[in-house]
């Protein structure tokens, strides 16, 4: 049986852009929990993406869930239309905010739960302020921009201590880890406490065994878990 609070949040990033629309159908097929839209600007990061068309052409295909990431500077203005789009999960970023405070409050005026991102070298006390306007604190393990970067093992006392910090003060938030997620890294960001886990690159390597990729994550998180439990049960 699965762990409901593990999830599985596959980015379209490494996805065929011609055909968007049977990726994310073959993303819900092999059972993932929701899917995220990374939307770049060329300027909060050195790349480009897509806009909320783009999204909402592919929302009737599919049940599941999105999230927006946005890697966009001041994306207030354009907040309301992610949510239109279909995107029920609007994730900032706190540097991109002028008013980290008012862009989460947008958010979720427009009807969206708000999730508030971190770059590795933003520390945790970023959001501290604000954790009664946010549903997920996203905790980056690569440079936001790109694709098929390798994750930042040192980013893993920063996820530690943003478990502690929910936990503590907000344990309804979801904790994700974004950037080189994969069957050899998810288990050290499991045992650091992320539940939430934007695999990109490693469901995309074998098209045809994408159910299998996620399974194998989500064993691994549950094993690792499982692991954890039993060796402070020992330690008692």
């Amino acid at each position: 049986m699965t762990d409901p609070a593990i999830r599985i949040v596959p980015s379209v990033l490494p996805a065929d852009f011609s055909r968007l629309g049977e990726e994310c159908q073959a993303l819900e097929k092999a059972g993932v929990d929701r899917i995220q839209w990374d939307v770049m600007d060329g300027r909060f990061v050195p790349n480009l993406t897509f806009g909320p068309d783009v999204v909402a052409a592919c929302r009737p295909l599919v049940q599941i869930g999105f999230e927006a990431h946005l890697m966009v500077v001041d994306p207030d203005p354009m907040l309301p239309r992610w949510v239109e789009a279909g995107c029920e999960l609007v994730i900032v970023h706190a540097e991109a905010c002028r008013h980290l405070h008012r862009s989460l409050e947008t958010a979720r005026a427009a009807g969206a739960r708000a999730g508030v991102a971190l770059n590795p070298a933003t520390p945790l006390s970023a959001v501290e302020h604000v954790l009664d306007l946010v549903d997920l604190l996203l905790v980056m393990t690569v440079n936001p921009g790109f694709g098929g970067q390798s994750y930042l093992s040192s980013m893993e006392p920063k996820i530690a201590a943003a478990r502690r910090m929910l936990d503590d003060r907000a344990p309804h938030v979801e904790l994700e880890v974004d950037g080189g997620i994969g069957p050899v890294t998810i288990a050290a960001a499991a045992a650091a406490g992320a539940r939430t886990f934007c695999a990109g690159s490693a469901l995309f390597a074998d098209r045809t065994d994408m159910g299998g990729a996620v399974g194998r994550l989500r064993s691994t998180v549950e094993e690792t878990l499982r692991r954890s439990a039993d060796d402070s049960a020992d330690s008692r």
